[in-house]
């Protein structure tokens, strides 16, 4: 029987953090759980393509739109699941099997978020985000997606956005279960913007997409 789990990554100019993600993977591989990796890239020009090349990666290349990224790769996939994490996304060690025993659910499901950070304010803003993924069923895609690749297609797919594709994905899919591994993420940019602003930030842009401001509008202000 094949490995049922396709891992799909969206990067660019990834070569700092892609090492870790996929280092961390391997636990999946050994178990006999991931099938394939997909590295869907939006034009690097660091040594991102060969990190991925390296470990045998289908390589895609696009242009620039996580949302398009991430459409282009899942297209590709041919396992019975999608496990789709960002570049900076260390996975829990254990997470192989916290995924398997999930699997027979046929639910899409998340990890809980945590920091490479220590601190009050990182464990403030990430019993938050997990507060909120399990209230709602909201996670971001920070904390990883795992999802039947049926389920994906008949939800239609991540839209072709620059932002928030994985909150409109996640909208469209049956309600996501979190599971008890956690996904490690980078605090590079909580750190730089200060913890409290960037989350009041990040949560006033998930506001402004629930009143229908354009995604691209969004992005360009996300990136300022």
């Amino acid at each position: 029987m094949p490995a049922p789990v396709t891992v799909v990554i969206p990067t660019l100019n990834a070569a700092g953090s892609l090492p870790a993600c996929l280092e961390a993977l391997m636990e999946g591989v050994h178990s006999g759980l991931i099938r394939d990796l997909i590295v869907s890239d939006a034009g690097s020009t660091d040594q991102t393509l060969r990190i991925a090349e390296d470990v045998g990666a289908l390589v895609l290349k696009g242009e620039p739109s996580r949302g398009g990224q991430l459409r282009r790769g899942c297209a590709q996939a041919d396992g019975e699941w999608l496990l789709i994490l960002h570049a900076d996304t260390v996975l829990q060690q254990g997470w192989a099997e916290s995924v398997s025993a999930h699997l027979p659910s046929n639910a899409p499901a998340a990890f809980r978020l945590a920091f490479r950070a220590h601190g009050f304010a990182q464990a403030w803003v990430a019993g938050w985000a997990n507060l909120r993924s399990s209230l709602f069923g909201l996670p971001y895609g920070d904390q990883g997606l795992l999802v039947p690749r049926d389920v994906y297609l008949a939800a239609g797919g991540y839209p072709d956005q620059p932002l928030m594709e994985d909150v409109a994905l996640v909208r469209a899919l049956p309600r996501i279960e979190i599971l008890g591994s956690r996904a490690f993420t980078s605090a590079e940019r909580y750190e730089q913007a200060g913890w409290f602003r960037r989350g009041a930030r990040n949560l006033w842009t998930l506001l402004r997409y629930f009143l229908g401001v354009d995604p691209r509008v969004l992005a360009r202000g996300y990136r300022r």
